[in-house]
């Protein structure tokens, strides 16, 4: 990555930008548009480790050849408070509505955790897979194309309180090591890639995060019921079947996803790692100023779902070519990724690659995979003093996002 130029105030701040990291905002000291993002960018490699080497006339950044969970996690937190920051007013204002919807953790120890699945339909439901979707260490990201969402509540309890959230949503075009393994080419991808779906949030609500319902959460997406849901949504449609899913680790493992195996069979099959190219390394405000700056220089991005690599990637595309960098080597911020693969029927995998014409699928419930995952998982979790401590203590007006 390389800047062609580095004129003499631009290096000063870059330096004081090094100096100065241990400060989280990093305040960059000048009104120059062109002259701010590169010092954005430089900021936020910066934090991830990123060396930074003056050569004759330009510098050199470069990644590091591996990023540890804490170092990811950091870059997350800086981009999930902008997010949160932005979007306080409205959070402070539903907060309650969020805590009304969980449980005490006391009444959790005496419910027999009977999930059920309730796909959200209206606003009310729709803000509170929002609430609860700030809750995450990740920032917040809506997702474009086909969606659904889903709130899964216990009805052990009288009040339904919530167990966790999923969300399912439209494929990603191109994975190399997803399209590898399948066996998918580009015209057999397009046949059939919309018989998939990617569960891009699978996660559980305090108290029943500390009895694994994140594991919960993972197995009953396997369900035929997630099938019925899917089939009723898109019953008017040429894809209304669906073969099953993928998925993505927060970080390279998963403790989550990992050791899933019902009958003998990994039902969350690690196949590869993505390559780390995405936009999360670079804050709001960088992607911001980015646009300001194009919008200066009279180029405007589309932001039209179907036009192609996601927005924001399209807008750090077109600004790093302007200011001479590698953009290739920008927005691969090297946080990979381990993906899995979700099969629903015993066929998937020839089904896709168009070996098989019909589906033949698994047929496990939610009533079964629950008890699967209380006899694996929530069984011991109970019997561990220390986790049925932190069950107890929490109430549910105390959570915060």
């Amino acid at each position: 990555m390389v800047f062609q130029t580095v004129p003499a105030a631009l290096k000063n701040d870059i330096n004081f930008l090094i100096t100065d990291n241990q400060n989280e905002k990093n305040i960059i000291r000048t009104n120059n548009l062109e002259e701010k993002v590169n010092l954005l960018i430089i900021r936020d490699l910066q934090r991830l480790n990123w060396s930074i080497q003056y050569k004759e006339k330009k510098i050199e950044i470069t990644p590091p050849e591996y990023y540890d969970k804490e170092v990811i996690k950091y870059s997350m937190s800086i981009k999930r408070m902008e997010i949160i920051n932005k979007n306080k007013s409205w959070i402070d204002n539903h907060i309650d509505y969020a805590r009304n919807n969980l449980a005490d953790g006391v009444d959790v120890l005496k419910s027999q955790i009977q999930p059920v699945i309730e796909v959200c339909s209206t606003q009310k439901q729709y803000d509170l897979f929002r609430l609860y979707r700030y809750f995450w260490s990740s920032p917040y990201s809506e997702y474009v194309g086909r969606r659904i969402k889903l709130i899964i509540r216990d009805a052990g309890l009288v009040n339904k309180p919530v167990i966790g959230i999923a969300a399912l949503g439209s494929p990603i075009i191109h994975i190399p090591a997803r399209d590898k393994y399948i066996g998918w080419n580009k015209d057999t991808r397009t046949k059939k890639i919309n018989y998939m779906m990617d569960a891009y949030v699978i996660g559980a609500l305090p108290p029943y995060n500390y009895l694994l319902g994140g594991k919960l959460i993972s197995v009953l997406l396997t369900s035929k019921e997630i099938r019925r849901i899917f089939k009723k949504k898109y019953k008017n449609t040429a894809y209304s079947e669906l073969a099953g899913l993928f998925t993505t680790s927060l970080y390279e493992k998963s403790s989550q996803y990992n050791r899933i195996v019902y009958d003998g069979r990994k039902i969350y099959e690690p196949i590869g790692n993505t390559k780390g190219f995405g936009t999360l390394h670079l804050t709001m405000e960088t992607i911001n100023t980015m646009v300001d700056y194009l919008r200066k220089k009279n180029i405007i991005v589309s932001n039209v779902f179907g036009n192609g690599p996601s927005w924001t990637m399209r807008v750090i595309r077109t600004t790093g070519d302007l200011l001479g960098f590698d953009t290739d080597q920008l927005l691969t911020h090297s946080f990979k990724r381990k993906i899995y693969f979700i099969p629903f029927a015993k066929n998937t995998k020839k089904y896709l690659n168009g070996e098989n014409e019909k589906l033949d699928f698994y047929s496990k419930n939610i009533d079964i995979l629950t008890e699967y995952w209380k006899n694996r998982w929530y069984n011991n979790r109970r019997n561990n003093f220390e986790i049925i401590k932190k069950v107890f203590d929490f109430k549910k007006e105390n959570f915060i996002i």
